[in-house]
């Protein structure tokens, strides 16, 4: 396990804690027993590790035939750590091209989305070298991005383009950062150029969990801690809404396409969310600089970066700006 890095100045920051967002999961949270959590723990561990193992013989496979496989897997992986999946929306997912940007709470939020509309994640790339897991992601489709080069984010956007112009399915957590559900943040406008480009739509997801606090991964929280939390949870609810659909041509700018799938998501939350309660002290929250583009603020980070039970303020950040 490596120490973590320090986050590029340029990426964005939530200022949610796991202590006040998911340490402590209140009454709504019924917990389960040590002995069913070490069960759930051990179920959930061995549908990941089943899934590395067999994803080399399905890299052969169609591409529909894989991310049918990819739904079963982290449905699989979903219901073995104890998670009930609840999909809102349309009785058949949209299919063809489409610019996928979710709310982000928690680790769980990716194979929630896969489970429901597998398609290309975005990812930065120190996950591809990771032992297992980066071939998983390599296996997977994953679209790698070096968030410490913002000379790179062309070709990124570039990469994603093409993915949609070929009929494909992108999936993008635009807030570039885990919130702990009761306030979310802005979405980074970068990857809406990619479906003004291609002309495809934007389609919205609201993710919610209940109860919230135990699923939430924020701040200085570890992996570790978060599987526990998970595993020791009875009657886990993930909530994936699906949302009218936005169309590109609505409006050329990235920034507008941004604005208003941020509004889908969170229709009665400000798009600048107030710090209290998420901080004891909102003052002691460094101010985030702004810049002249697109790429603005600092990250946390979530699992989706990094596996190891690394804090999830070191291994957040996802989503290009």
């Amino acid at each position: 396990m490596s120490a973590p890095t320090a986050a590029s100045p340029w990426l964005p920051t939530a200022p949610c804690t796991p202590g006040r967002c998911a340490a402590h999961p209140g009454p709504a949270a019924p917990r389960a027993t040590a002995a069913r959590g070490v069960l759930r723990l051990a179920a959930g561990l061995t549908a990941v590790l089943l899934g590395v193992l067999l994803a080399p013989l399905a890299a052969p496979l169609p591409a529909r035939a894989r991310l049918f496989l990819v739904r079963l897997w982290c449905r699989a992986v979903l219901r073995a750590f104890g998670v009930r999946i609840r999909v809102h929306g349309p009785a058949a997912p949209p299919t063809g091209a489409h610019l996928v940007v979710a709310n982000h709470l928690s680790w769980l939020d990716i194979p929630l989305v896969a489970a429901v509309l597998p398609g290309r994640m975005l990812a930065k790339r120190e996950v591809r070298g990771w032992p297992l897991l980066g071939r998983l992601a390599a296996f997977g489709g994953t679209l790698f991005i070096d968030r410490d080069r913002l000379r790179s984010l062309p070709g990124t956007v570039g990469a994603m383009s093409r993915v949609l112009a070929g009929g494909g399915r992108v999936i993008v957590f635009p807030e570039g950062s885990t919130w702990c559900g009761r306030a979310g943040g802005p979405f980074r406008p970068a990857a809406f150029q990619a479906a003004v480009d291609t002309g495809s739509d934007i389609q919205p997801v609201r993710i919610a969990y209940r109860p919230v606090g135990p699923a939430a991964f924020v701040g200085d929280d570890t992996l570790g801690a978060s599987l526990w939390r998970i595993a020791t949870t009875e009657r886990l609810v993930a909530d994936i809404r699906l949302l009218d659909p936005i169309s590109s041509s609505r409006d050329p700018d990235r920034r507008a396409l941004a604005r208003a799938a941020r509004t889908a998501v969170h229709p009665t939350t400000h798009p600048t969310p107030p710090l209290h309660p998420l901080h004891p002290n909102p003052s002691a929250i460094p101010r985030q600089p702004t810049v002249a583009n697109d790429s603005a603020n600092r990250s946390s980070s979530s699992v989706h970066q990094r596996a190891s039970v690394s804090p999830a303020s070191a291994s957040s950040s996802r989503t290009p700006s």
